[in-house]
């Protein structure tokens, strides 16, 4: 699995053309043959970071070559973003767990 962390803060007053772009940008890479997620969190210092995961760089590199996220990138760096950072990683290791559910005792009358 490869792993990109998009690292960004915004330019003020530009969150309402964002968004629909953004949003746009989300259903292309769904659609991408690879894609696994993606997950975006904002901070309380209004640092925005977002989780991408694909199979393979492969499906990475078909993304990143798309034409419509090739101009959204431009977009953000010229428009959008005061800072912008990605980091590309290979899972070396990965681990998860879920908790059982417990079933909700039944009362009695």
């Amino acid at each position: 699995m490869i792993i990109t962390v998009f690292r960004t803060r915004m330019n003020p007053g530009v969150q309402e053309e964002y968004g629909p772009m953004a949003k746009q940008m989300s259903e292309l890479a769904q659609a991408v043959p690879g894609y696994i997620s993606h997950k975006g969190f904002v901070a309380e210092d209004g640092e925005r970071v977002t989780i991408v995961e694909f199979e393979s760089e492969e499906a990475l590199r078909t993304w990143q070559i798309h034409p419509e996220h090739g101009k959204a990138k431009r977009r953000g760096i010229e428009s959008f973003f005061s800072d912008y950072k990605f980091q590309i990683c290979s899972v070396i290791r990965g681990r998860s767990w879920t908790a059982k559910r417990k079933a909700k005792a039944e009362v009695s009358a």
